[in-house]
């Protein structure tokens, strides 16, 4: 498994709502973005506070992630944020409780 991880900056409150929005719409609408086939999930964590966020999109393998990657920075962040950062990562451990 491996990890995309994006950081977004420059957010108020309604920016960071308008942004989960349009990705809940994205996701639910079960259309994938091309380069993004090979994506097994869609992690988002906001601080409200210092209006930021992290995008975490996970990926089987790293060519998968490779081809997300070059996808997701031809996208423009929604609502007004600015894209600060992009790591990627093996995932070396994963547990998911109850």
């Amino acid at each position: 498994m491996y990890a995309r991880i994006a950081r977004f900056e420059g957010l108020d409150g309604e920016q960071i709502d308008g942004m989960l929005a349009g990705i809940k719409r994205d996701v639910e609408s079960g259309e994938r973005p091309a380069g993004l086939e090979d994506s097994k999930g869609v992690w988002v964590l906001v601080d409200r506070d210092a209006g930021t966020s992290l995008g975490i999109v996970l990926f089987g393998d790293e060519e998968g992630m490779k081809r997300g990657d070059a996808a997701l920075n031809e996208m423009n962040p929604d609502g007004g944020a600015r894209r600060s950062g992009v790591e990627m990562y093996e995932v070396g451990f994963r547990y998911e409780g109850d």
